[in-house]
């Protein structure tokens, strides 16, 4: 292994979606790394992808051995920098199993979910232009700032109401089928009960019918109801007091989209304060819709869409696919964990673990007395940004720490005890996905 920490450079990309020029945190993080970036004050920046994947390349910095080089080939040379347990664990590829990703949302992306692992090989084998990766995705998102989103299926009396209440729903599903569902739903059922099983054959059935209706059917339905949304918007506050301003916000982004009525109707409608997180599992709608996060994900670029988008929709494998849960919001936050092998003088060093193997996050914040945290070795590859203010990184026991101010980002091999020192005067926010 030639070195155990070093900086690397991560590329971006400018998706229709993103926030304009340096208001964009990626704008500006990717600016700070490399000052040879010129920020166009017209253009989104979208996303940072910090990883292996081959699509958005990372590039070794401040190395003597490694300037220069792309990080997915340095890996393949070097497995020692993932660690043969891993290699093992996920199928012999001498990669990272996870994408590190920072999101600037100004605009909705599309509403979407992402196979697993079994439909993923499918898909990618009868259609590799649209599912480019063998590999499942899922995903965990961590509010930076101010964030909101939409995230799985409301529970089953909401979506009850929501037909009930919305005229212009009701008539794309038909009354028929809105009163089967409205009396045959139980909203309590226990997971994986029979009860449970037919509630979701039953939201499937109407997520169906909306998202098979002619295109000239829903453009004439959002239409009626985004009217409705301006003109009598007590309607829509009898089931919640944001959903007539989402509504017409989010027509003038994509006027009389279909994602006007599976986002907005039938979706949780998240926000997330700075610091909190929500996990998105395979198979899950969802769809972000303003502010700045930290994602991370396994190593994939696998969407099947549903609305918000110009882009190719796959209604048949989406309907097929959805798990058709229907938990409330408080159960797609995701809690903040203690981690033992954090120590020091933080203000915060907590963990968020998603239900999967690929990864997890660290989150460090220093307060503005600044201090030293140390961190025991990982028995696996972690990668680490700061977000927010300035300090310094350094292998344990090393004289040499590396400067680390907001949009560095450093590549940690596995094994390696490393210590962040945050500056006095200023707050100092670090995020670290690892996989083990």
């Amino acid at each position: 292994m030639v070195s155990k920490l070093f900086r690397i450079d991560c590329g971006y990309q400018n998706y229709d979606w993103g926030k304009i020029g340096s208001s964009s945190s990626v704008a500006q993080f990717a600016a700070s790394s490399n000052p040879s970036t010129e920020i166009d004050e017209s253009k989104p920046y979208a996303e940072l992808w910090m990883g292996t994947h081959p699509n958005v390349p990372s590039t070794i910095v401040d190395d003597a051995a490694l300037q220069g080089q792309v990080l997915r080939l340095v890996v393949e040379q070097h497995p020692e920098y993932v660690g043969s347990s891993l290699i093992d664990k996920f199928g012999g590829k001498v990669q990272l199993p996870f994408l590190f990703k920072v999101l600037s949302i100004q605009k909705a992306l599309s509403i979407q979910a992402h196979p697993d692992i079994p439909l993923a090989k499918v898909l990618h084998a009868n259609d590799p232009k649209h599912y480019p990766d063998d590999n499942h995705k899922p995903e965990m998102a961590i509010a930076v700032t101010e964030f909101e989103g939409f995230c799985g299926f409301k529970p089953l009396d909401q979506l009850s109401k929501t037909l009930a209440t919305v005229p212009e729903l009701n008539e794309i599903i038909g009354g028929d089928l809105v009163q089967e569902f409205t009396k045959n739903v139980v909203p309590d059922a226990e997971e994986g009960s029979q009860q449970d099983t037919a509630n979701r054959k039953l939201l499937q059935k109407v997520f169906g019918k909306l998202m098979n209706s002619p295109d000239s059917v829903i453009e004439a339905q959002a239409k009626k109801m985004v009217e409705r949304a301006q003109n009598d918007p007590a309607v829509f506050d009898q089931l919640d007091s944001r959903l007539a301003k989402l509504i017409v916000r989010l027509n003038e982004q994509f006027p009389n989209d279909i994602g006007l009525f599976c986002g907005c109707l039938l979706l949780n409608h998240v926000e997330l304060n700075p610091g909190e997180a929500m996990y998105l599992g395979a198979k899950d709608p969802h769809a972000y819709i303003s502010g700045n996060i930290i994602e991370c994900m396994a190593a994939s670029d696998n969407v099947v869409r549903a609305g918000f988008t110009p882009k190719f929709k796959d209604v048949e494998n989406l309907v097929n696919m959805l798990t058709y849960s229907y938990a409330p919001i408080e159960r797609q936050k995701m809690p903040l964990l203690p981690f033992s092998r954090s120590q020091g003088d933080a203000k915060t060093s907590v963990l968020y673990d998603p239900p999967i193997a690929e990864f997890a996050v660290l989150q460090t914040i220093f307060d503005t007395n600044g201090g030293k945290q140390h961190f025991d070795a990982f028995n696996g590859p972690s990668i680490v940004i700061a977000t927010k203010g300035n300090g310094t990184i350094a292998i344990e026991g090393s004289t040499e720490p590396q400067v680390f101010k907001q949009g560095y980002v450093y590549f940690i091999a596995p094994g390696t005890s490393v210590e962040l020192v945050g500056n006095a005067g200023e707050e100092f926010t670090t995020y670290r996905a690892f996989a083990e």
